[in-house]
């Protein structure tokens, strides 16, 4: 009897634990990660009026999107390093105030060149933020938890276009103490990753035994689980990055979710500039708010099919269905009538097709991987794919300009989104324990 009052105790100190750091932690990172975006994408709507400021082509507008991802690229293995051996709090802290600087900074630029000086800055300021943060949560949510983690954070990218087009919409109008509106975008923010930078100081803790606002029991509780975790992890078979990639399977995914960022980074940040020129209308506000439609679809996409996805317990498919949606779009536009309405359907479409796929793709490396093992695949698959990040951008840049129209860029991003589903339909299917290298 005593000892059924005692385990029932220790499972109410559990529940109680993780409930309060969900709801301590996950807000606030949520909230750091919609400046993220907010600042690594305000440039697709900054273009509508930089571009003849500075007397942009839509080439150069393209490597100026896309090579953010070399700097986000060169740095993010080190930021999740120092995450683990120095301190997530200061290290997140930090990230924060010099991408929301470099921002700010961007609202000066005069010239192409110190275009591209920015936004390489800028994605090397911001490559420890996402690999810092998936390391920061395996120090508080225990193993059953984290998924579920990792998904509400990363609610937070079709929440940051969201909101994005209609504030960048509104700030674009402005024309305040004679600077216009594209640099006042950037100017304004900017400002709050500084100001979020600051709070994180005070608002993450390191370690849970770290954290005044858990009670010591809770605290004692959640330290002992991760240690039991990290002590069974320590026996378990370790394995490199390159081990990892002796499964043709972290092969094939990081192939796919190239071609995947290849053609959704083309469109997020082409889209802007797509809906302009395709519908004629000059109005930036209008833009931003019809622009928040397709990603509000995603949002809801990728909610329905991460609930789906775990219920079927089924990932290839719920991965492939929103990619060959996109990819259906696309091609049907070139056999319709053309009017906005059906536009922003197709767009709607996209969106849902960039976005919704998330939480069933992070899933499968774990489906084929033992949990040290998928660790490293999931680093190195996102750190990889994200190069597709530069390429999509910079190729619908060169093909608009060549072209005149977008009518060669859709046909690329149909290609991409065709060959990341193939991709990874070809992988084998999830099984019900993940396999050993």
């Amino acid at each position: 009897m005593l000892r059924a009052v005692m385990l029932s105790g220790e499972i109410g100190t559990g529940e109680s634990a993780r409930s309060r750091i969900t709801w301590r932690l996950l807000p606030f990172l949520f909230l750091l990660y919609v400046a993220n975006y907010l600042d690594r994408t305000n440039i697709a709507y900054a273009t509508l009026g930089m571009k003849g400021d500075l007397g942009l082509s839509d080439s150069v507008f393209g490597t100026a999107s896309g090579i953010f991802f070399i700097g986000y690229f060169a740095l993010q293995i080190p930021g999740a390093l120092l995450v683990e051996r120095w301190s997530a709090r200061w290290l997140l802290s930090l990230t924060l105030i010099t991408w929301g600087a470099l921002t700010t900074l961007t609202g000066f630029v005069r010239t192409p060149l110190e275009l591209y000086g920015a936004r390489f800055l800028l994605g090397a300021a911001e490559a420890g933020f996402f690999p810092g943060v998936i390391v920061y949560l395996s120090h508080w949510f225990i193993y059953q938890d984290r998924a579920k983690a990792v998904a509400r954070f990363m609610a937070a990218i079709p929440i940051g276009f969201v909101l994005g087009g209609p504030i960048a919409g509104s700030i674009l109008r402005v024309h305040w103490l004679g600077i216009v509106g594209w640099r006042w975008l950037f100017l304004l923010e900017g400002l709050p990753a500084v100001l979020l930078g600051i709070t994180a100081l005070f608002v993450l803790p390191d370690w849970p035994n770290e954290a005044r606002w858990l009670p010591p029991n809770e605290r004692d509780w959640i330290t002992a689980r991760l240690n039991e975790e990290r002590r069974a992890k320590a026996h378990a078979e370790q394995m490199t990055i390159w081990q990892a990639l002796r499964h043709p399977a972290v092969l094939v995914l990081t192939a796919g979710l190239f071609f995947t960022y290849t053609g959704g980074y083309a469109f997020w940040f082409w889209f802007p500039t797509m809906l302009q020129r395709l519908t004629g209308w000059t109005d930036v506000q209008r833009i931003g708010w019809v622009g928040a439609i397709p990603f509000l679809a995603g949002l809801i996409g990728m909610l329905i099919l991460g609930w789906s996805s775990d219920r079927m317990g089924e990932r290839r498919w719920h991965f492939a269905i929103p990619q060959l949606t996109a990819a259906l779009a696309l091609g049907v536009w070139f056999f319709i009538p053309h009017s906005n309405i059906l536009l922003i359907l197709v767009f709607t479409l996209l969106g849902f097709g960039t976005v919704a796929y998330l939480p069933s793709f992070w899933a499968l490396p774990s489906a084929f991987l033992t949990s040290s093992a998928a660790a490293a695949a999931i680093g190195f698959i996102n750190c990889t794919a994200s190069i597709g990040g530069f390429v999509g951008p910079k190729i619908i840049g060169n093909l608009s300009q060549r072209t005149g129209s977008f009518t060669a860029g859709f046909i690329f991003m149909i290609v991409c989104f065709t060959i990341a589903s193939l991709l990874v339909l070809l992988c084998p299917r999830e099984r019900s324990a993940p396999l050993s290298a």
